[in-house]
């Protein structure tokens, strides 16, 4: 297992990659992206950052989004993670299964818990700003402890 990674977990961009999620994210070692993407230009944006795992949300369509999944499992750090875009769209049981983090998004509510040893996150929503909730992403802390959720607010 890796001593440490830091992952940048973000969700929503819907088309807008703003500067303070870049800075934020700056320095990680991969990039998973929950889904409504938005706009493939965002995906590149974050190449830049570090490697990038994608899946689509509801709003991907067309030809660029159809090399996307809509759920994908990826080991990092020495962790299984399990990405898809809207929670109540799992039809696994990650404890069951092996999953250390489930990550959603989809809600625009950012936030974090554990239920049966598995860290569900959402990093809510760093595109454009929805109703009154906040512009966020989350980074997570990889370690032989185990992980470490931050919610970072970009401040809109």
């Amino acid at each position: 297992m890796a001593t440490h990674m830091r992952i940048g977990i973000i969700s929503d961009t819907h088309g807008l990659l703003r500067p303070e999620a870049v800075q934020c994210l700056a320095g990680v070692s991969h990039i998973i992206h929950g889904g409504d993407i938005g706009r493939p230009d965002v995906l590149d944006g974050l190449r830049r950052i570090a490697p990038v795992t994608a899946i689509r949300g509801n709003i991907d369509v067309g030809d660029w989004a159809n090399s996307y999944p809509e759920t994908v499992t990826v080991q990092l750090g020495g962790r299984s993670f399990h990405v898809l875009h809207d929670l109540k769209s799992l039809r696994i049981t990650p404890a069951a299964c092996g999953i250390d983090v489930v990550i959603s998004g989809h809600s625009h509510q950012p936030g974090f818990n554990t239920a049966d040893g598995v860290l569900y996150l959402n990093p809510g929503s760093a595109g454009p700003r929805r109703f009154k909730l906040p512009v966020t992403v989350a980074t997570l802390d990889v370690s032989a402890r185990g992980v470490s959720p931050v919610i970072h607010d970009l401040g809109f």
